[in-house]
């Protein structure tokens, strides 16, 4: 399988469990006290978040990215909406 193309689902996945995350589960914890969601979607997005930041790393030495571009792709795994403008800028660039 294309590495790249599983990295833009992994991103995909990972900047869509960040938005549920901080949209839907956090409201939901703090403004209806049901902190079930957060321990849900915040698993499902610590574990995608972890697979995107080894897969920048792996594809840093694997795609000879630049640390320049590997270290966009790490800033971007925190900011809401950063895998998709990281997908959009510098992989499919």
């Amino acid at each position: 399988m294309n590495m790249l193309r599983t990295f833009r689902i992994v991103g995909y996945s990972e900047g869509i469990s960040f938005l549920l995350l901080l949209g839907i589960a956090m409201p939901l914890k703090y403004m209806f006290d049901y902190p079930m969601a957060v321990t849900v979607v915040g698993a499902i997005h610590g574990g995608l978040f972890v697979l995107y930041c080894m897969m920048v790393v792996y594809l840093k030495f694997n795609q000879n990215w630049s640390f320049t571009k590997a270290a966009l792709g790490i800033l971007a795994s925190v900011l809401p909406f950063g895998p998709f403008v990281f997908d959009a800028k510098a992989v499919r660039g």
